[in-house]
């Protein structure tokens, strides 16, 4: 039986964490909430040795045309069994040809779809699992699984806006770090020995840049192992309750990236819980699921907060607007859904505006992130030049 470790709220906010052997994580999940816990991260504990498996190797791209062909046979009238027969056999991609088979397995042993699903957590989530589980029981299964396609869909794109917004700067410090490297290892040495040669005075800019490539020269393995130990503590503080709570709040506070960050996390917010409500799925149960998938300590409290208001008879919208994470305008948009009962398209509205202002943000981003990067590693690489060619135009002015 697997192990896993947790980490879960009481109900007067304090953090506990544990081990536990269930067979599933799902299982966990009921455990915990019968002790009155509300779970923040719960994790399979990796047996030791060696894992020979590098992911799923299924991409978001290969879930969505599943997704978008199994609801077409469904509205189509063919069975269950038959569709997923069909999948398997078109698919191209040889990993989830063999989990649609298992799936398909599992259907025919008399497993409910969704319970099906559930069994493949590394590639279905618990929000499409959730979703198809509304799905047959409100006998809309092609409808919610055209909606989960579109929501892939987004999500996706949303993900790849990020990840290219943050391309530009990586590349930038990446070439400044190497450029600033070579220069203290290979070149200034040179203008180094040449100095000592000639018995030039050097002025103290000289001096500086000078001493950073004898340290350099001298510690290159300190240097270097000073970077990896700071980026593993960085992560092993990050996996711990408070360290993900505390870099995470950092993060939405960040000068250029932040609003881009708080933005993202509305959008995604509330696109999921939109689609999870507008699909059957029961608001205490999709602010849970919501949670899990919003990728920010922070937010994630947020929500949790707005779940136990809401299990105690009060509104969504209060807890989130005490949070301070979200704009005045989403939380007044939510409490007008409530009040009218069209939470879930509210929700979806809320999501489109956001989309267009990540969009509009990561451009932003962009536009003043050039010029500084641009200052940045001319001004490092720059002032290293001049600094030593400062002693050369001594050597020219005691010349004259």
């Amino acid at each position: 039986m697997p192990t896993f470790t947790f980490s879960a709220r009481t109900t007067t906010g304090v953090i506990q964490a544990g081990e536990i052997e269930l067979a599933s994580r799902d299982e966990v999940m009921g455990y915990l909430r019968k002790q009155r816990l509300f779970p923040i991260k719960i994790e399979e504990k990796k047996a030791a040795g060696i894992k020979l498996s590098f992911g799923t190797g299924i991409t978001t791209r290969d879930i969505v045309i599943f997704t978008r062909q199994f609801a077409t046979m469904i509205n189509s009238g063919l069975p269950l069994v038959q569709s997923l027969d069909i999948l398997a056999k078109q698919s191209e991609n040889k990993n989830l040809q063999k989990i649609i088979e298992q799936v398909l397995y599992d259907v025919e042993s008399g497993k409910t779809l969704a319970d099906a699903l559930r069994r493949q957590n590394k590639v279905f989530t618990d929000l499409y699992v959730n979703m198809v589980a509304a799905g047959e029981a409100g006998g809309i299964l092609d409808t919610i699984l055209l909606r989960l396609a579109t929501f892939l869909e987004k999500n996706d794109s949303l993900k790849r806006k990020i990840k290219g917004a943050m391309v530009y700067p990586s590349v930038i410090f990446t070439v400044a770090f190497g450029a600033v490297t070579a220069l203290l290892i290979f070149v200034i040495p040179t203008f180094q020995k040449m100095f000592e040669d000639a018995g030039v005075p050097l002025p103290l800019p000289t001096q500086i840049v000078v001493s950073m490539s004898k340290f350099l020269m001298a510690y290159w393995w300190a240097v270097f192992g000073s970077i990896i130990a700071f980026i593993a503590g960085l992560r092993a503080y990050y996996k711990t309750p408070n360290g993900q709570l505390n870099l995470d709040r950092l993060s939405l506070k960040a000068p250029v990236f932040g609003p881009m960050l708080r933005k993202t996390a509305v959008a995604r917010f509330t696109r999921t819980l939109g689609t999870l409500v507008s699909s059957g799925v029961s608001i205490l149960e999709g602010l849970e699921i919501t949670a899990r998938t919003s990728g920010n300590r922070v937010i994630h409290d947020a929500i949790m907060e707005s779940r136990t208001s809401i299990a105690g008879g009060e509104t969504i919208s209060e807890p989130l607007k005490r949070s301070g994470v979200f704009p005045p305008m989403v939380v007044q948009m939510i409490h007008v859904g409530e009040q009218t009962g069209g939470l879930d398209e509210m929700l979806t509205k809320v999501a489109d505006f956001y989309d267009e202002e990540v969009d509009a943000a990561v451009e932003t981003m962009l536009s003043a992130m050039e010029p500084i990067m641009i200052v940045f590693l001319g001004g490092i690489v720059g002032g290293m030049v001049v600094a030593m060619y400062l002693p050369i135009f001594d050597m020219i002015n005691t010349v004259k």
